[in-house]
């Protein structure tokens, strides 16, 4: 008696790929849908809501992210992922003192149009927000203070200050801006912690 060909199952070469496939799809449409949200709102969007903008059911977003901190911090984890690429690569410019103050000028203006970013940048992996994955709050710290380091031995930047004074600086500077944009020039407020972080000229 022939042998009758084996019915398909889930674990089918033919199947599993497709699965998988799928399965990167709608974690791909819950991201972008996450960033557009998030970079509106923040944290305080609802889950469903981004479920919505995805066009797949909670359920999916549930699947891919247990908690909607979750999906907040794979969001934040690429735009910070971001800023340190931007970080490393203007620390190798031949100018510290320019690559510095573009650095911190692009970065407000990042946090500026993005609300989610705002708040990682002042959480900075504390209790509501945790650390992302692959230390990016750090690698951000850093990349910031190699620049700053680079700028002060330049010259360019005051050596009483460090990391931790120009990052409190650098998210005071968002806020700042959004309280004078209907009075002052888009940047002014910027301009004025650039020129604060400038060594003092002599008497």
């Amino acid at each position: 008696m022939a042998k009758q060909p084996a019915s398909p199952s889930a674990d089918a070469p033919g199947k599993t790929p497709s699965m998988r496939a799928d399965a990167r799809r709608n974690r791909a449409r819950v991201l972008a849908a996450a960033q557009e949200a998030f970079a509106a709102e923040g944290l305080s969007v609802p889950l469903d809501e981004i479920a919505r903008r995805a066009g797949v059911g909670a359920g999916t977003v549930y699947r891919h992210f247990p908690t909607k901190e979750a999906l907040f911090e794979a969001v934040i984890a690429e735009r910070m992922a971001k800023l340190v690429d931007d970080a490393q690569t203007r620390a190798g410019g031949e100018d510290p003192g320019a690559a510095f103050f573009e650095f911190f000028a692009e970065t407000v203006e990042r946090a500026m149009l993005n609300k989610d970013l705002c708040e990682a940048l002042e959480a900075g992996g504390g209790p509501k927000l945790k650390e992302p994955p692959a230390g990016t709050h750090q690698a951000f710290t850093d990349g910031l203070g190699e620049l700053l380091a680079r700028a002060q031995g330049a010259g360019a930047v005051r050596d009483d200050v460090d990391v931790v004074d120009v990052r409190a600086l650098l998210v005071g500077c968002v806020s700042m801006e959004r309280q004078v944009r209907d009075v002052r020039p888009h940047g002014h407020m910027v301009a004025l912690a650039c020129d604060s972080l400038r060594p003092r000229r002599a008497e």
